[in-house]
């Protein structure tokens, strides 16, 4: 299934290639349309279960203006502890994603995640394990994916922390915004290892990687498609043609 996003980088909702971060930011898209569009968007269409994402500090109030127009449909991530989680769970998360809190160094803490997961919800907990590849394995990146951690992206480890939470969001932070194609063997390991629902994020270029990973996935892997979409300024996936997509298993 498709599922939709909205990029949050110094208040403007913008599409940026993840792996620029360090070494100079590349920004494919920038739009002076507020959040709140684009959150209408996605709940006139029903695209339940998209994920905002806060590049930064600066985009809290964007942030909650998207979920405030679609209450109960979208994702928040981006800076989020156990302080500031409900603030934007009351603003109409329908769950929060975490991924940098958790760490301590490039380690996981345990008792943090244990600690958010009773305290929010497991039902509302997204835990973001996005990854680079460094030689045969993937392992999580975390603080806007300039820090590679220690965690490798493992069945057990997807078993340990499924645990404490409903879903992962996974960005391929190496194809992360080129619309070159997606990383396939992410998919697929994925696919066979994780214990929970799995949105993965980067690299998509053409309606025909929506069709390939809900297929290689069988239909348990949800991809996000971010640049390639006409609504970002891409020109790879028209947004319509996703809707479609999503249509079509409900007729």
């Amino acid at each position: 299934m498709f599922r939709p996003c909205i990029d949050l980088h110094q208040g403007k909702v913008k599409q940026i290639v993840g792996s620029s971060f360090s070494n100079g930011l590349q920004t494919n898209f920038a739009t002076d349309r507020p959040s709140s569009w684009f959150a209408d968007l996605y709940r006139r269409d029903l695209l339940f279960g998209g994920h905002v994402i806060m590049l930064g500090p600066g985009n809290e109030d964007a942030a909650c203006l998207a979920l405030r127009t679609f209450p109960g449909g979208l994702q928040v991530g981006g800076g989020i502890t156990p302080d500031n989680a409900f603030d934007f769970l009351e603003a109409g998360a329908s769950h929060i994603i975490v991924t940098s809190w958790l760490f301590d160094g490039d380690r996981l803490n345990f008792e943090k995640l244990k600690a958010l997961s009773s305290k929010v919800g497991q039902n509302r907990l997204v835990v973001d394990l996005s990854c680079r590849r460094q030689n045969n394995a993937y392992f999580v990146a975390a603080n806007r994916w300039q820090t590679t951690t220690s965690l490798e992206v493992s069945a057990q480890s997807l078993e340990n922390i499924g645990h404490y939470c409903s879903e992962f969001l996974i960005h391929a932070v190496d194809v992360e915004g080129l619309c070159q194609g997606i990383d396939l063997e992410l998919v697929e390991f994925l696919a066979k290892s994780s214990p929970l629902p799995i949105t993965y994020a980067g690299g998509a270029r053409s309606i025909n990687d929506l069709r390939l990973v809900h297929q290689q996935s069988n239909g348990l892997i949800d991809l996000s498609i971010g640049s390639a979409l006409d609504i970002f300024g891409g020109s790879g996936v028209r947004y319509a043609d996703a809707v479609n997509f999503n249509r079509s298993f409900f007729l």
